[in-house]
């Protein structure tokens, strides 16, 4: 069973501080930059701070967000701690709503494909969850973490009972509805900064969950940077402004999306 989740955002990202970014774009996918300099330091440091953690403490798995930034930002730990590392698309970007008219969100590729930059990844692993490529306004991303975390975990205990703690890398927005779907408050106030940690565990009955640390930059040199909560975005009831998705996908269909058949049923 596990019994305590560490969640992490991505470093530092390049197309912050360049407008050059798509030159060193390796997947070639929309809206996919890698990490700056910066960003790749912070994620050392926190494979740094895993390993100096005491074995029993320590994650023994690790499941990350397609995005190339966030495989960046895994990998480090993965190879430090020796642990696989899956790709779970549940845990992607969360992009607004699409402008009528406009076409779709990207979407990264699969594991076995993302092998190529990343050889560390395990490709074992088949999403459990794919978001719509027509995005999400704010209730909608907590609705889809609700479901992704009701049939992640128990799938997870079931193809992997012996490991007892997991880390999840993705991005600002995803890290706040995943701790607050975890912990049962949606309206919890959070903020999340590169590579800002959350640790969550069972509570002693086994009955849900309790934090232990949220969006803690403490491991970090710098300590927490560039944090985001959903105040920086939303206009009002969980709406938000409409962004536009990628020229020559409107002709496109939405699909996959939602839970996915091969783990659904665990």
């Amino acid at each position: 069973m596990i019994e305590t989740i560490y969640i992490a955002r991505h470093g530092f990202r390049l197309n912050w501080i360049t407008n050059t970014w798509q030159l060193q774009n390796k997947t070639g996918l929309p809206r996919d930059p890698p990490l700056a300099a910066f960003g790749e330091e912070q994620a050392k440091e926190l494979a740094a701070f895993f390993a100096s953690l005491p074995e029993d403490q320590r994650p023994t798995l690790i499941f990350s967000s397609p995005y190339y930034r966030c495989l960046q930002t895994s990998a480090p730990s993965a190879s430090e701690l020796a642990i696989p590392l899956f790709v779970e698309h549940g845990l992607s970007e969360w992009y607004s709503p699409v402008t009528p008219g406009t076409g779709l969100h990207p979407r990264p590729g699969s594991a076995s494909s993302l092998t190529q930059y990343f050889p560390v990844i395990d490709a074992s692993w088949t999403s459990l969850y794919m978001p719509s490529r027509l995005g999400e306004d704010v209730q909608e991303v907590h609705t889809r973490a609700d479901g992704f975390l009701a049939a992640f975990i128990p799938a997870v205990e079931c193809a992997y009972p012996e490991h007892k703690r997991i880390l999840l890398v993705s991005h600002a927005a995803t890290v706040i509805v995943l701790a607050r779907s975890l912990l049962a408050q949606r309206n919890l106030p959070l903020r999340v900064g590169c590579c800002s940690l959350t640790e969550v565990v069972r509570k002693p009955d086994g009955v849900g969950w309790e934090a232990k640390k949220l969006a803690d930059g403490a491991h970090l040199e710098k300590g927490s940077t560039r944090d985001w909560g959903f105040e920086d975005i939303e206009i009002a009831n969980g709406k938000v402004v409409e962004d536009p998705g990628v020229p020559g996908t409107e002709h496109q269909e939405d699909g996959p999306n939602g839970l996915q058949i091969p783990h659904a049923n665990l």
